[in-house]
């Protein structure tokens, strides 16, 4: 089966970008022929600056090769390496209706969180179902809250095998249910946008700042406490063993521990859990070149995908006389 997934270089990748999602990509490598992308794209949508781009796009590429992905096995490369699907958006969107793309949540919410309404993020679905149909993708990993996403994906699909016969695969999402919402330091959802992550390759001593800070209600040190309703608790789900996960549960159900004792101990695991990769990350950092050489060669790959897809098109549509 072929997976498919991208991800926006739109800062510096957290704990949440990872148990939420990359970790299951990571996983994937050894059951499926994965195709990850980074999305720089798509990451124009918010206008950012030039200088941010290229280095979020670099950082993604390290924290990817750095927590182990296969680059001899995966197909990994930058969206905007491969044209093709630029030219296959446009072929989609010649067939999208727009009812289709106005009953899209994901742009009434981003408009609605303070980002400008433009052209881009409101066809935003359209360069996502060609991302996903380009390269014939089997499955495509996403939350519940992203199923939307590849609905419109297979309708665009389903609507043009029906206008000009049967091109595309249509894909399958693959509901990523291991983790619903890794909190971040406020208690919201982890996002860059709400400035409360945990940086997956920042300082030891400041992840272990941070974690100091997260956001716990005020039962005192003697009272029992909910872990349920507990942001440590939350994290340390992540990270502890079951037994040793256990034993915080009956700890805060039991009294006589303080918040306080449980945010040490999450620090200590989640400085422990990524310590393993930070070596890798480091020599990457010196040596963005092999980086920007692994992003290329994965795009030649990609592109010979593409490029077969987009002759198919093409052809079906009456470009190719």
């Amino acid at each position: 089966m072929r997976v498919l997934s991208g991800i926006q270089p739109s800062g510096r990748l957290h704990i949440g970008n990872f148990f939420g999602a990359m970790r299951q990509h990571l996983q994937s490598q050894a059951q499926h022929d994965c195709f990850y992308f980074i999305a720089d794209y798509h990451a124009l949508t918010s206008n950012p600056s030039p200088a941010d781009l290229a280095a979020y796009t670099l950082d993604v590429a390290m924290d990817y090769i750095a927590l182990g992905l296969d680059t001899e096995k995966t197909v990994f490369w930058r969206q905007s390496d491969v044209p093709e699907v630029t030219e296959l958006t446009w072929l989609l969107s010649c067939i999208t209706p727009m009812g289709l793309l106005q009953r899209c949540v994901s742009f009434k919410d981003k408009v609605a969180q303070g980002l400008n309404a433009n052209h881009g993020l409101f066809a935003y679905p359209v360069l996502q179902a060609a991302d996903i149909l380009i390269y014939k993708s089997n499955l495509v990993p996403v939350g519940a809250d992203q199923k939307q996403h590849i609905e419109v994906t297979r309708d665009i699909a389903m609507k043009f095998n029906a206008t000009y016969g049967e091109v595309f695969t249509i894909p399958e999402p693959h509901i990523i249910e291991s983790v619903a919402v890794v909190p971040g330091t406020d208690g919201q959802k982890m996002s860059k946008s709400y400035g409360n992550t945990i940086e997956i390759f920042e300082p030891e001593n400041s992840v272990r700042k941070k974690v100091m800070r997260i956001v716990t209600d005020s039962t005192p040190v003697e009272q029992p406490k909910d872990p349920e309703k507990c942001n440590v608790f939350a994290l340390l789900k992540l990270v502890a063993s079951p037994e040793e996960l256990a034993q915080w549960e009956q700890k805060y159900r039991s009294g006589g521990t303080g918040y306080s004792e449980a945010k040490k101990r999450l620090a200590e695991l989640l400085v422990d859990y990524f310590r393993p990769f930070r070596q890798k990350r480091a020599e990457l950092e010196k040596n963005p070149d092999y980086v920007r050489q692994v992003l290329r060669k994965g795009a030649e790959r990609a592109k010979s995908v593409a490029s077969q897809t987009l002759a198919e098109v093409r052809k079906a549509v009456g470009l190719d006389i």
